[in-house]
């Protein structure tokens, strides 16, 4: 019998506690010792739970125990689940996490550390939830030269925009149903910013590289200024608008252009009908060409069948390291100024000509619903810098949105 530790019993953890419990068949399948979960450290008592004898609250407990041999981390937050995620691998034990954020400050150096002391450092549910996404990268697409991943990476948002699209709600409404579904955090900042699909694209990005694509140097933007007009108007265009996550490969050079920010997504491409809390990652290979990965990405059994894929993976492996290739060479991203794209632009009426001149070849866009007092365009492809430079001349503008191509 493998023994193991799951390091936090909130949503997640109590999921992997309990799918190991509900499906021992599979598991025993895969790990024919099968795994048994000797401790769960949390701050807290459970007195109610049928595994409050296994909680423990000090960390040395599980450290010191020979028998555990993989740790599952799933507490969430950079301290201390960076700190016991060390611990444990500095003394050979293996680790697994749904952490994005520590995943995406941290990587390199975890993995190094779970190189040099003969273990593994797996981290399937950080990105994507219950979706399949981290080890077909590394693994399965090894022999492609992955180059671009595509991915709506944030459940809440999606739900937001979604319910905004269909029912006709604002961006406020939306919101505090989120928050009273539980799909959104009492402080949204982390979603409806874009913070937490930027570190999931970061992560996905040092994959493709195999360098450290810091999820600090990547613009990012969220949704918080996506209005009731901006979703009438994508309506109109066949359109409908998804924060995403983009990374793609320079076939000049090959450097990557990273980017977390709203889209207008076309109905011919198959990110278009992804809705409401679910999450896809469209990856295209230079050989395999497009793939999609679709699901939840995120709650409780999703999540934690991700870890628990991990925990299995790393029970087979005990006394070696299962190689993730991710060092902590920063990879230098191109300029996002010189990115090319289509944008969809909103300004005041009165700017219409001004707008004419600035934005050469640009296309009128019109919606039932929409203001009188505005005009809309899309432009023609143009670099960032370019429309920047143009945005500033014209002066006012009410809303800019940028275009996914099909």
């Amino acid at each position: 019998m493998i023994k193991t530790a799951v390091l936090g019993f909130g949503t997640v953890g109590s999921g992997v506690v309990e799918l190991i419990d509900r499906n021992r068949g599979p598991v025993e399948r895969r790990v024919p010792e099968g795994i048994e979960v000797k401790y769960i450290l949390d701050l807290r008592d459970f007195p109610d739970s049928p595994y409050r004898d296994r909680v423990v609250h000090d960390f040395n407990v599980i450290l010191e125990d020979p028998e555990i041999r993989v740790i599952c981390e799933t507490m969430g937050g950079m301290e201390p689940a960076f700190t016991f995620s060390k611990k444990a691998l500095e003394k050979g034990i293996s680790v697994c996490t749904s952490n994005k954020e520590l995943v995406a400050a941290h990587g390199p150096e975890l993995l190094q550390t779970a190189q040099k002391n003969h273990c593994s450092y797996l981290f399937e549910a950080s990105v994507g939830g219950g979706i399949p996404i981290i080890r077909p990268v590394t693994s399965s697409l090894a022999p492609e030269n992955i180059t671009r991943i595509i991915g709506i990476l944030n459940g809440t948002t999606n739900y937001m925009m979604t319910r905004m699209e269909k029912e006709n709600l604002s961006f406020d409404e939306v919101l505090r149903q989120a928050q009273e579904r539980g799909y959104a955090e009492k402080n949204p900042e982390a979603d409806i910013e874009g913070h937490d699909a930027c570190r999931k694209i970061a992560i996905l990005s040092s994959l493709m590289c195999g360098k450290n694509v810091r999820y600090e140097d990547v613009p990012c933007e969220g949704i918080s200024r996506i209005s009731m007009t901006d979703v009438a108007y994508a309506r109109a265009m066949g359109c409908a608008i998804k924060l995403l996550g983009v990374s793609e490969r320079s076939p000049e050079d090959g450097t990557f252009y990273v980017r977390t920010a709203p889209f207008m997504v076309p109905s011919s491409h198959p990110l278009h009908s992804v809705e409401d809390v679910f999450n896809a990652v469209f990856v295209h290979g230079n050989l395999v060409d497009d793939l999609m990965f679709y699901g939840r990405g995120a709650g409780k059994f999703p999540t934690a069948s991700a870890v628990v894929s991990d925990l299995l993976e790393c029970a087979l492996q005990i006394g070696s390291t299962i190689p993730v290739r991710w060092t902590d060479e920063v990879m230098q991203l191109s300029d996002p100024a010189q990115k090319k794209g289509r944008f969809f632009v909103r300004v005041p009426a009165e700017h219409r000509e001004k707008a004419a001149e600035l934005f050469k070849g640009c296309a009128s866009v019109s919606a039932p619903e929409a203001p009188t007092d505005e005009t809309a365009f899309t432009t023609a492809p143009m670099t960032e810098a370019a429309f920047e430079a143009a945005v500033a001349e014209l002066g006012e503008v009410r809303s800019r949105i940028r275009l996914l191509e099909a």
